[in-house]
């Protein structure tokens, strides 16, 4: 048997019996030759479509990844999936599907690569959640798979001022303060996204394509090649020979995918103090390969790591930075020389993860400030915090850069719903001091636990973001900063705790000791208890509907496909 057939593993099912003459008759009819029938079938999945910055050039990519494929002798299909662009729909009830777009991902190219016996699969994501709906797929696939990350946005300018997409929402906040010019708002607007690309920053997008490399998932520096960059067409064309290799040694992504592994991605997003996303995301892309992992394993790492990365949200730099220091190898590199990941793990390449960074550059920690050595950490402990207690009995997940401090505790304000803060901010309802509490915002409640960049924006821009925590049972943007807890488990809807917070009742935040506290009696949450009753489910057909009767909590990664006996 031939070195291509070999390869041609899952695809001979339609090409090589011939009790399927109807899959042979449509694969001539797309225009496959006798010869390409032994050669293997290289699914690529674009999500590439107009609308959005971060995927509007995916579909380019797409077809040079094709030619890659091609080039290498094997036939490259490409077949598009969905996107949900988290900076357009952030603050509207479309952000209700934005996770629910990550299972739909994953449902997709799990279903066209299963129907159509694709021998491997390529993946080109752009926007948050394509990343890990990818890896989902391919964890349930477990055929061989790449992911090449569309790459991020170049940084936009307006009056000497660099902007990313939080700049946008941020000046929202400073236009409802009185503190910008209409003229202004308008000229940050028009200026922040100058291109193709995904969001700039450490910001969701940026921190799943750093985890996912770290991983092992994807080829050396494709999380930080800019999007419109020779290097990222590079990357496409390469993404073809990989494929062949993956092909040829049988590598598959639960070889890839181990605990060491996922240990690199969380050491990777805890040095570069990504988003709290990370947790919920890994939590599933683990699940898809059979891996656990917990809301205590993710402390145990923070506990053991520190924050090297001087990146937006909370720091100055952008991906285009990372970029120009030597890229995510190049940290990588330095990770592996103090001893925080493992460098023996399988990779996409064929090769480890040391073998792939050997020739990284080397850090200079005289020349550049993007990322600081260990001996002078900008936090010497992670930043993803996991609180509990009475209001998160099965846990939280805080972003704690240092610079909001480690303790909060004052009068909880409460919201049903992320619109009703914004309208609480403009009447001068939340003041300095408050815990701004927003609820029936969860994975069940909303449905689809959306982001509260918005609100978290509008408190910056309006001042108080020095001086109010927020608590949510929703998630947060990886581009929001400031003392803010999310993920709350259980969630309001399912009758968590949450559900039962009253206007002026004291919660403690105590990201030193882990808690996070209503502060009244057991006797009175009893009271409030008896008194509760579930809300309606909040849609009743679609799939929102379907998403809110299937999904896990966030604590076990919004799963909608959790198998339970």
């Amino acid at each position: 048997m031939s070195e291509t057939t070999e390869i041609n593993r899952y695809s001979k099912v339609f090409t090589q019996d011939q009790t399927q003459p109807g899959a042979q008759a449509m694969l001539y009819g797309i225009g496959l030759t006798d010869a390409d029938f032994n050669k293997a079938q290289v699914g690529i999945a674009s999500m590439g479509y107009d609308g959005n910055t971060c995927n509007m050039h995916l579909n380019d990519l797409a077809k040079i990844v094709k030619e890659g494929v091609w080039k290498n002798d094997m036939v490259g299909l490409t077949f598009n999936t969905i996107g949900v662009s988290d900076g357009m729909s952030n603050g509207t009830p479309g952000m209700r599907y934005s996770l629910v777009s990550r299972d739909v991902i994953a449902d997709s190219i799990e279903t066209i690569c299963g129907g159509q016996y694709y021998d491997a699969v390529i993946a080109l994501p752009g926007c948050d959640k394509n990343m890990p709906g990818s890896i989902m797929a391919m964890g349930r696939l477990n055929r061989p798979a790449i992911m090449v990350y569309g790459g991020s946005i170049h940084s936009g300018n307006y009056k000497g001022k660099s902007l990313n997409i939080v700049s946008a929402f941020e000046a929202l906040g400073e236009k409802l303060a009185g503190k910008l010019s209409e003229e202004d708002y308008q000229g940050i607007i028009r200026h922040t996204c100058p291109g193709a690309g995904a969001c700039g920053g450490m910001y969701t997008a940026n921190t799943m394509a750093s985890a996912i490399e770290a991983l092992g998932m994807s080829l050396p520096y494709s999380s930080s090649y800019p999007a419109l960059s020779e290097h990222k067409k590079q990357e496409c064309l390469d993404a073809g020979r990989a494929i062949r290799v993956l092909l040829e040694q049988n590598i598959l992504p639960s070889q890839i995918m181990t605990e060491r592994a996922f240990h690199n991605a969380i050491v990777t997003v805890t040095v570069l103090g990504g988003s709290t996303n990370a947790v919920l995301h890994l939590i599933a892309m683990a699940k898809s390969v059979g891996i656990t992992l917990t809301l205590e394993y993710f402390q145990q790492i923070s506990n053991s790591t520190p924050v090297l990365a001087d990146l937006k949200p909370s720091g100055e730099y952008l991906m285009e930075d990372v970029h120009e220091i030597g890229g995510v190898p190049a940290i990588l590199k330095y990770l592996l020389k103090e001893g925080l990941i493992y460098g023996d793990c399988l990779t996409v390449t064929g090769k480890t993860l040391a073998e792939n960074v050997a020739d990284a550059i080397d850090l200079d920690f005289t020349q550049q400030r993007v990322i600081l050595p260990v001996s002078r950490p900008l936090k010497a402990t992670g930043h993803l915090q996991m609180l509990y207690g009475n209001l998160a009995e099965k846990g939280s997940v805080a972003k704690i850069s240092g610079k909001e401090g480690e303790r909060f505790e004052g009068p909880a304000r409460v919201f049903d719903g992320e619109q009703s803060l914004i309208a609480g901010i403009q009447s001068g309802r939340v003041h300095q001091g408050d815990v701004v509490v927003i609820r029936q915002v969860g994975p069940k409640g909303a449905p689809g636990m959306p982001e509260m960049l918005k609100p978290t924006s509008a408190i910056i821009g309006a001042g108080l973001g020095k001086s109010v925590a927020l608590i949510t049972d929703g998630r947060f943007s990886g581009g929001t900063h400031g003392f803010v807890v999310g993920h709350i488990t259980p969630e309001a809807w399912d009758g968590g705790n949450i559900a039962l917070v009253h206007d002026n009742d004291i919660i403690t935040i105590d990201a030193v000791n882990n808690i996070l506290q209503l502060n009244i009696t057991d006797e009175q949450l009893a009271v409030r208890r008896a008194a509760w009753t579930q809300l309606p489910p909040p849609v009743k057909g679609g799939v929102l509907y379907k998403y809110h009767k299937q999904v896990s909590d966030a604590s076990e990664g919004c799963v909608t496909d959790a198998y339970t006996d």
